[in-house]
């Protein structure tokens, strides 16, 4: 017997609420949209009645083609001494047209009495009424218990009558909210078996919303499943208010892949995680989190060399799950920290993994390199390169003659910024000049000009990241400093590296590994492919 597992998405409301996140009406729509494909049960757009961007979310909503999800509104209940057919905030919900509202609303005695300021037994009716409006309205209420497992440590019996009120009044579900982030899974588990014993013979299933404050939010989640919930509240890669809510994604994959006896998303599988998770990274502009738990880039990425030979007899001793399971891929790093193991693993496309030698000529490289501050964990296209010169098979698309790179400022604050690069390309000098918004982009302007006609493919070549980094930073203004450089075309993505005291020496350095790997790509030529024949 397997149980179905609701999981209710409100990335686009809660999660929004967190610091650095703003989606656009756009943005939302296009991730409720993934959401669906995904198969999640509820998506919740927002609260109608805050912006009009939430009010507008819920009419163009109703225009998409949704496959599966439900689209829920979010709202509170009643404003005190008001009627709830005259509350602006639920007439707001209605008129959302949303076939769901969620309503939240007060659990502890503490939140009624010192910040609503009303009586107990107006917040009961605060409740009462509104789940009841709403259902009178032909909505689906599910109600959500704020402060639900501070109030019940405090207050049991009042705790239990909230949610009583709720249910009587027709709310679909009660869903225990862990509003501070502060509760143990052991305490979570605890009150929601009290809580659902409290219900007597109401028949009404319950859900879980946790919050992270004390990193716990998914080990909480999935406490609250084992004591009986049907449905996780929780947002896309946990973003959210303080320090976020259950990050979804690895609660998905916990509960698909390594807990048994539940279904989820309908049974559409687990494979397209990690693109959902770095979708929405990207659309809410967002860094990625490398160490995140089953999606990040490092998730299942080996740097030591002990670690790097043990896979590559089996995956399982250090991989919990396949990678390809939620959509991600292993990596192997290089650094000083590698051993044969590791080169080898890198090398294996090209065929070179039986000469030892070359492996150890390799490595010795990577070590002296990174001795000096370089880092090939992220500059894997540097990488290849290198290995093309060990293998004594690099051939330079154009080699460097000289550079100059120069900013000057004028009486109105004018800050002007030229680079003037001469090349030698196929055994013609090119001296070209270009301005750019500061001097590395004014570098890569010039550089670019100068190699356009001889290989017009690097114009679908574009830099979508810059990272500068001090290496020896006791050395002060004379400090090694490391650039790190990202490149993509319509098909790939890769990094490079350059390390000089300059920090415009140490951008030409990346600059150039990047064309030069561009160019050996498109010419459907690895870095070491002569070393293959």
């Amino acid at each position: 017997m397997t149980r179905a597992i609701q999981i209710y998405d409100t990335t686009l409301r809660d999660g929004a609420q967190g610091e650095g996140v703003s989606f656009s009406l756009h943005d939302k729509l296009q991730i409720a949209l993934r959401l669906d494909e995904m198969g999640v049960d509820f998506i919740e757009g927002g609260y109608p009645l805050s912006n009009e961007k939430d009010f507008e979310f819920f009419q163009r909503i109703k225009e998409m083609p949704l496959k599966s999800a439900q689209i829920c509104a979010f709202g509170m209940t009643r404003r005190k001494n008001i009627a709830a057919e005259d509350d602006p905030g639920l007439a707001a919900l209605v008129e959302s047209m949303a076939p769901v509202c969620t309503v939240v609303g007060k659990t502890s005695d503490f939140q009624v009495t010192e910040v609503l300021r009303v009586s107990l037994e107006e917040n009961l009716a605060m409740i009462a009424d509104s789940v009841a409006f709403l259902v009178g309205a032909g909505r689906q209420v599910i109600y959500d218990a704020e402060h639900f497992f501070d109030g019940w440590k405090r207050n049991p019996e009042y705790a239990a009558l909230t949610i009583q009120a709720a249910v009587d009044a027709g709310a679909m579900m009660i869903v225990a909210c862990d509003t501070n982030g502060g509760a143990m899974p052991e305490e979570i588990a605890r009150i929601l078996q009290e809580a659902r014993t409290a219900m007597g013979d109401r028949k009404i299933d319950f859900g879980i919303h946790c919050h992270n404050d004390c990193d716990l939010a998914v080990a909480n989640s999935l406490a609250g499943v084992e004591a009986g919930a049907v449905q996780v509240q929780g947002t896309i890669n946990g973003v959210g208010e303080r320090c976020g809510n259950a990050d979804l994604i690895s609660v998905i994959a916990n509960l698909s892949i390594k807990k048994q006896g539940y279904t989820l998303l309908g049974g559409r599988g687990t494979e397209h995680l990690t693109e959902l998770s770095r979708y929405v990274y990207e659309t809410a502009n967002m860094h990625l989190r490398a160490n995140q738990p089953f999606v990040g880039q490092s998730a299942f990425a080996h740097k030591g060399g002990m670690h790097v030979s043990a896979i590559a007899r089996s995956s399982e001793s250090y991989e919990h799950i396949n990678p390809e399971s939620v959509g991600n891929e292993r990596r192997i790093l290089v650094s000083e920290l590698s051993g044969r193991s590791n080169i080898v693993a890198l090398t294996t496309k090209f065929n070179l993994q039986h000469d030892q030698a070359l492996m150890d000529q390799i490595l010795a490289q990577v070590v002296a390199l990174e001795n000096q501050g370089y880092q090939f964990e992220a500059a894997e296209a540097s990488f290849d390169l290198l290995v093309k010169k060990c293998v004594g098979v690099f051939e330079p698309h154009f080699q460097r003659i000289k550079y100059h790179v120069s900013v000057s400022s004028d009486d109105q604050k004018q800050i002007t910024t030229e680079a003037t690069v001469k090349l030698l390309v196929d055994g013609e000098q090119r001296h070209e000049v270009a301005e750019g918004d500061g001097p590395v982009n004014a570098l890569d302007a010039a550089l670019r000009k100068a190699l356009h006609d001889k290989y017009p493919e690097l114009r679908a070549m574009r830099l979508v990241d810059y990272k500068v980094r001090v290496v020896n930073s006791d050395a002060g203004t004379a400090a090694r400093i490391r650039v790190m450089v990202e490149s993509c075309d319509d098909h790939h993505t890769w990094g490079t590296i350059g390390v000089s005291e300059n920090i415009i020496e140490a951008s030409w350095i990346a600059l150039n590994d990047a064309i030069e790997y561009k160019l050996y790509k498109e010419r459907q030529k690895s870095p070491v492919a002569a070393a293959t024949v």
